[in-house]
């Protein structure tokens, strides 16, 4: 039996930042850079228009990342429509970093839920989380993207789960954006199998210390960002990236690759005069708390 309902609906999904230095697969945080979807029913063939970021560069048909991300949520909620009208406003840099794939996924899962009736009983968030999760490989950037705010996230027997935490209100991101696009893929690649035992416990530390860092005391964020289980062996690929975390890092910043890259996080301020050098924009940001948002 048919549920699909007539009429567009909207979803606004956020940029994300993942791994926070030493919070590997794990941290992430929302960030106030959005991607606005539009999605609708219709008959004959799915089109797809992409503005801003990817335009001329995305696929325009089925597939598209947020259309296959639709039909896997009206798979799971037992539906199917016979085409889709979709529109890309997009804003979040693709391949840098990011999130942009996570943001394609959430906001195709969240579009489809909408466009059932009672999709949002038979597909609620904890679900929506474990299909992202499947659909993207790992639940750090989902999270956030879906939850908004400061997001912890693992896997368990049944699939991902995560939690949303609100940051201290001195925590203040700034990214710094490269020209030049990067594959996580290529960065899981050069990830060796086996790290020495005390770069793993001294990473799991910081990685502790950074929870408490982020939403309690942002003076230790310097500290707390210290990372040895996969920055290291990223940086011979992605110099310039390295070679920023590491002038930021000596001017006293708490930066880091921001997920695999090649984006830069800074979580400290960063002083007035600091030049990134040619080839980096820069954005000044704030947490999202929201997250994903879903309106008509």
């Amino acid at each position: 039996m048919s549920r699909l309902r007539a009429g567009p609906v909207r979803v606004r999904v956020p940029a994300t930042s993942a791994n926070l230095g030493p919070g590997f697969d794990a941290l992430g945080l929302a960030l106030t850079v959005h991607d606005e979807v539009m999605a609708e029913v219709t008959e004959g063939a799915t089109v797809v228009d992409v503005r801003g970021e990817g335009a001329g560069d995305l696929p325009t048909d089925e597939t598209h990342l947020v259309v296959r991300a639709i039909h896997a949520g009206f798979t799971a909620l037992a539906q199917q429509p016979p085409a889709l009208a979709v529109r890309c406003a997009n804003r979040i840099p693709q391949a840098r970093g990011l999130g942009s794939s996570s943001a394609a996924i959430v906001a195709g899962l969240l579009a489809a839920r909408a466009l059932v009736d009672g999709g949002a009983t038979d597909l609620p968030d904890a679900a929506v989380l474990r299909l992202a999760a499947d659909l993207e490989g790992h639940p750090d950037n989902v999270a956030p993207c879906l939850l908004g705010g400061f997001t912890i996230a693992w896997m368990a027997a049944d699939g991902a789960r995560a939690v949303s935490r609100a940051p201290a209100a001195a925590v203040q991101p700034v990214i710094f954006v490269p020209e030049e696009r990067g594959l996580t893929a290529a960065a899981r690649a050069v990830l060796p199998a086996v790290v020495p035992h005390a770069d793993a416990a001294r990473t799991a530390g910081r990685a502790a210390l950074l929870v408490h860092a982020l939403t309690v005391e942002p003076s230790l964020l310097y500290e707390a960002t210290e990372d040895r289980l996969h920055q290291p062996y990223r940086a011979p690929g992605m110099p310039a990236t390295a070679r920023l975390v590491g002038r930021l890092r000596v001017a006293g910043v708490a930066a880091v690759v921001s997920g695999a890259g090649p984006s830069v996080l800074a979580l400290s301020r960063v002083p007035a005069d600091f030049d990134a050098g040619p080839g980096w924009r820069v954005l000044s940001v704030v947490v999202d708390p929201v997250g994903a948002t879903v309106t008509g």
